[in-house]
Formats: C-alpha cells, sequence, structure tokens
C-alpha cells in the first residue's frame, strides 16, 4: 500500500465547538465533510486518530500525513483533539458562549469520550466504516466509545502504547499521581507568567526541553508551544487528574467482545504501561493480537518516530483493506 512519495499531501484544518468546547481538527484527504447530506462520493473508510493526552491534533500532524500516504490517498485520515485541548484562534473561546449546556464537564475522562462519539455523531456518516487509531490514554477513550456506541462500524482499533488499566500504578503513574491530584493547581501561575514571553522564546524554551533526541519534529516543538496557554494546560492536567483516579482495572469485557477488531502495540520500556502489562494481557488474551515493540520507539512517538509508526500500521491492515 506504501507509497514512496514524500509531496505535501492535502491538509485541512479546522477550530470548532464539539460538545460546546473549543476542538481543533486536521483532516488529511480532499474529504472535508462526511456527513450524511454530503454527495455521493463519500469514501467508504475512515481513519480517525484518538490522542493521548497532551490531546493537541498538531502533534499528530506528520503522523497523519505519513498514514494518508502509505494508503495511497486512498482513505480520509483525521485527528480530532480532546476537548479543550488546543488554544483557540484569536476570537474563539475556550467554551462556547451559549445559554445551552452541552455536555456536563466536557474536559473530563468520561465528557472526553462522549465528545468523540458526539463529533462523528455530528460529522460523520453512519454507513462510513472507521479505523480508530488511538494513542495512550486515546486506547480507553476508544474502548468506551465501542462499549458506549456499538452501532458504530469499527473495522479496526489499533490501540498504541494503551494505557487502560491501574495507571496511578505505573512507574510513572506513582511519580505523576501526587503532581496531579494535588499540586496541579501550583503549575498554573508560573505557566501564566511563561505565556508573555514572546513565540521565539518559547520555541526555545521547548527545544531545550526536548534536546535529548536526536531528532524531533518540528511539528511537535510548534504544537508544543500551546502548553504555555493557561486555559490549555488547565484542562491537559485536570483530565490527567482523572486518569490517575479513574483508570484502573481493564475492562476486559469490552475487549474480549470486540478482540478480533483489536490490535494493542506495548512499548518495552513504556512507564505508563509497563511490559508486564503486556504480559498479562498476552496471557487473557492469547488469540488476541497483542504486540510487543522491538524498536525501541517511545511512549511518545509522536515527537520522534511519527513515519515508522504510520509504514507499521500501514503494514498491519493491508489484509483488512484488501477485503473491502
Amino acid at each position: 500500500m506504501r507509497s514512496g512519495s514524500e509531496e505535501p499531501v492535502p491538509l485541512h484544518e479546522e477550530f470548532i465547538y464539539c460538545c460546546g468546547a473549543a476542538t481543533h481538527v486536521l483532516k488529511c484527504g480532499p474529504w472535508k465533510d462526511l456527513s450524511k447530506d454530503e454527495s455521493k462520493n463519500l469514501p467508504r473508510l475512515l481513519f480517525m486518530i484518538i490522542p493521548g493526552n497532551p490531546g493537541l491534533a498538531g502533534y499528530y500532524r506528520t503522523f497523519i500525513q505519513a498514514l494518508y500516504r502509505g494508503l495511497n490517498q486512498q482513505y480520509p485520515v483525521w485527528v480530532v483533539s480532546h476537548a479543550g485541548h488546543c488554544k483557540p484562534p484569536s476570537g474563539m473561546e475556550m467554551i462556547e458562549d451559549t445559554d445551552i449546556k452541552e455536555l456536563e464537564d466536557v474536559f473530563g475522562l468520561n465528557g472526553q469520550v462522549e465528545h468523540k462519539l458526539n463529533f462523528l455523531k455530528k460529522n460523520v456518516s453512519k454507513d462510513i466504516k472507521l479505523v480508530l487509531i488511538a494513542h495512550s490514554i486515546g486506547c480507553y477513550i476508544t474502548l468506551e466509545m465501542m462499549k458506549r456506541a456499538s452501532e458504530l462500524q469499527v473495522l479496526r482499533s489499533v490501540l498504541l502504547f494503551p494505557t487502560i488499566e491501574r495507571m496511578a500504578q505505573s512507574p510513572q503513574g506513582k511519580l505523576m499521581t501526587p503532581l496531579l491530584c494535588k499540586l496541579r493547581y501550583a503549575l498554573y501561575m508560573p505557566v501564566y507568567l511563561l505565556s508573555f514571553l514572546p513565540e521565539g522564546v518559547k520555541a526555545s524554551l521547548v527545544r531545550f526541553a526536548l534536546r535529548g533526541m536526536k531528532t524531533c519534529d518540528e511539528s511537535s516543538i510548534a504544537t508544543s508551544i500551546n502548553l504555555f496557554s493557561v486555559d490549555c494546560i488547565a484542562n491537559i492536567l485536570y483530565m490527567a487528574s482523572q486518569e490517575m483516579m479513574k483508570v484502573v482495572e481493564r475492562d476486559s469485557t469490552t475487549i474480549k467482545q470486540n478482540l478480533k477488531k483489536l490490535i494493542f502495540y506495548y512499548g518495552t520500556g513504556d512507564s505508563w504501561c509497563p511490559q508486564h502489562y503486556y504480559d498479562e494481557i498476552k496471557m487473557d488474551f492469547p488469540d488476541g493480537d497483542i504486540r510487543l515493540c522491538e524498536k525501541g520507539l517511545r511512549h511518545a512517538f509522536v515527537l520522534d518516530a511519527s513515519k515508522e509508526m504510520a509504514a507499521m500500521i500501514t503494514d498491519w491492515l493491508q489484509d483488512d483493506l484488501t477485503k473491502l
């Protein structure tokens, strides 16, 4: 399926309100509208990316472009930010100015699940099949989506570095839980002060923070500047605090019901979902497509391995796509 062309691909960018919250959407391909009111030229399949946390769509820009190229530009590839995980453009507020309260606690973990389901309901025809590619906490959200909306025509769900259980007990969770659940408000003032820095200085700070990487995706550096927004970082940390409290037991029932649709990809040195989580789920579901990374990719693969990950996923899905 892969194409060797590195020519720029069509990329459409939108800032919309979904469930009353500012949402950033990036779309690869000429298909800007997949609602049921569009013409008969709708694609049969949509690849939709469910981000990790921070759930900024920009982190996945290179990934969706590489995936779209690898699919020979035959299917749209979209990434939808988490609610409030973006710095809205000038003139747009983080929360829609309306008397209608669309969803209580939209920035919380449950709200983010409903946010994605609402986006699909309003923007994608129910006749279009879905490949859901989820990353980190996006994997938990994806399993919840499949549980709550069994009518979704999910062809495959690819769960990358899945944080779907015992997050607070993971090595990184033990370190971050006290900060996220008790001390996160203390971070707001420094972020507020840093927000007044010139954009060039912010970019330099990001580059310094990522200096340990041999290669870092330029789009990740530009996207990380959003983290200097107090509203954006507050929503990110609030969601993360709920992850520590709510992502406890693995939803083995939903996994069992959808096992043939799922591909799991675990890291070998992932401090958010350590390798013994992989060993245990592999033992519980011996017939499942559960893989262990052999390439040493980091949990935050979007920072430096987007193209490599996109190429692997294209290979994994070849059989599914030829049967369409």
